[in-house]
């Protein structure tokens, strides 16, 4: 069996569900934000902190692993290279990113969650375009 295809496989399978996570939290936060009754908030929280803690966790930890595991098999000169850097600063992006939802959703149980609806639909958007610029930056390779 080819390790490389392998870990691409696998790699690809948990950014594509950190993805999914990174970009339906924050989705959950503005129905969360606008919910008024305690039982519909009790109900955001369970979702927020099961879609954080047993899907988006795993599934970055995952994505950085078998990401690890394939710059291993291609050699670590792939750092040279501007795509990987481009890729390897997003990625970065996206993991900070990832732990301010962890912020908020820690804020959202305490009930001490200040963002607004608003904020919460641009938020959404920057995995979106970080999203965008991973895709193109692996697939074209610039120099």
């Amino acid at each position: 069996m080819n390790l490389y295809l392998l870990f691409k496989s696998l790699h690809l399978i948990a950014v594509i569900s950190w993805m999914a996570g990174l970009l339906y939290l924050p989705r959950i936060f503005v129905y969360h934000s606008e919910a008024y009754h305690v039982s519909q908030k009790e109900i955001f929280k369970t979702m927020e902190r099961k879609l954080y803690n047993y899907i988006m966790m795993p599934a970055m930890l995952l994505s950085w692993i078998f990401g690890a595991l394939l710059i291993h098999s291609i050699g670590f000169s792939a750092f040279t290279e501007l795509w990987m850097q481009i890729k390897l600063v997003a990625v970065i992006i996206l993991t900070y990113y990832h732990f301010t939802l962890g912020k908020y959703l820690n804020d959202f149980a305490l009930e001490n969650n200040t963002k607004t609806t608003k904020f919460f639909r641009i938020y959404n958007e920057i995995p979106t375009i970080i999203l965008i610029v991973v895709i193109f930056v692996v697939i074209f390779k610039p120099l």
